[in-house]
């Protein structure tokens, strides 16, 4: 499994060793260009890499970083190599390794303490809080006024997935109705109504992340979701169009109007089988499923039509 993973540090390592000119240093202390100094991964990585495996499993692990040497575009691993990072943390750290205004964040005590101090389910937020959504967050946002932040991308469309859910129910019972007894009772084991049937409507190729309910719409690589049980959820094909797009528009109108005619089918589907679809789950660029994204007029028309 190692091996496998190890596909990107090698192709970087053999970058190096046919002679590619590197870019010049944007961060001050960046390497000139990578060096490769051991065997990838080195001796040093190997025998933390030992440490580590009676301990925890750690097949997807490549090599030990140190992170106190990285820096810009470049990561260090402890063995010395200097790799450039096309990878950044899965695009997670944007600004490079240790970026100096980012570590003068938190040269700021009152910063410090916001982060020592995480308020569990933030329910005490500090006062510094409401500014800090509307100078970092909505500042930024396209034109959406409400702003929920969560931990993670996976927790945050499991809750999305949540509120898709309540969403639906609120719509068919109105305002203002209390639960039943059979509701609080039944919801406790599972079942219906106060568990209902419902689904989400998710496509071919996108990536929603890990975790149970996320999996369920995730459809990029059979690595993530084998051996996980999961939900019965419609899955409709998602646009894969033909390039250069401005010599294939026909083609491509008919991509789409297929895809669309499948979503109006399922939902129809499922509908019947007593699963209602309570939401549609979609990725606008896919990434890990393929470099896919659809036109404006498929999502146009998924969102007129739901």
């Amino acid at each position: 499994m190692l091996a496998r993973h190890m596909s990107n540090v090698v192709q970087i390592q053999n970058v190096v060793k046919t002679g590619s000119r590197a870019a010049s240093a944007l961060v001050s202390g960046e390497p000139k260009q990578p060096s490769i100094k051991t065997d990838v991964p080195g001796p040093k990585s190997k025998k933390l890499l030992e440490e580590l495996n009676s301990i925890n499993q750690s097949g997807a692990v490549q090599l030990f970083a140190d992170y106190n040497k990285s820096v810009g575009n470049y990561l260090v691993d402890v063995d010395g190599n200097e790799f450039l990072d096309a990878f950044t943390q899965i695009s997670s750290l944007p600004l490079g390794y240790n970026n100096p205004e980012m570590l003068k964040v938190f040269n700021d005590e009152s910063k410090l303490k916001a982060l020592v101090n995480r308020p569990a389910l933030g329910i005490f937020p500090g006062d510094y809080w409401p500014g800090k959504l509307k100078s970092v967050l909505l500042d930024v946002s396209p034109g959406l006024p409400n702003v929920t932040t969560m931990m993670c991308g996976s927790c945050s469309n499991e809750n999305a997935y949540k509120a898709m859910f309540i969403t639906y129910r609120k719509h068919q019972r109105g305002e203002n109705v209390d639960f039943s007894e059979l509701e609080n009772t039944s919801c406790m084991i599972n079942k219906p109504p106060g568990s209902p049937h419902l689904s989400l409507l998710s496509f071919h190729g996108g990536f929603h992340g890990r975790t149970l309910a996320t999996l369920a719409t995730t459809h990029s690589k059979a690595i993530h979701k084998l051996d996980i049980p999961s939900l019965d959820w419609p899955i409709a094909r998602f646009p894969v169009y033909k390039y250069p797009l401005e010599e294939n528009e026909r083609e491509n109108k008919a991509e789409d109007d297929r895809c669309l005619a499948q979503v109006e089918d399922l939902i129809e589907t499922y509908n019947k089988k007593g699963v209602p679809v309570a939401g549609i789950v979609v990725e606008p660029i896919q990434s890990e499923g393929g470099d896919n994204e659809a036109s404006p007029y498929f999502f146009s028309t998924i969102t007129k039509n739901s």
